[in-house]
């Protein structure tokens, strides 16, 4: 194209490989289940602090 303007659909991007994608999901996963771990725990020493109790 004129003017220096590179066409963006013609850009080919190499796919990662399938062992590295797989590795971004399951630490995606653990840093989710991770993260909900320390806001349950958190939720739990507020309501103890509170003063409920399971029993």
């Amino acid at each position: 194209m004129p003017g220096g303007v590179s066409n963006m659909h013609n850009h080919t991007e190499a796919k990662a490989p399938f062992w590295k994608r797989m590795m971004w999901l399951v630490i995606i996963y653990g840093a989710s289940v991770l993260a909900l771990g320390v806001v349950a725990t958190l939720f739990r020493m507020m309501m103890t602090a509170a003063g409920m109790r399971s029993h």
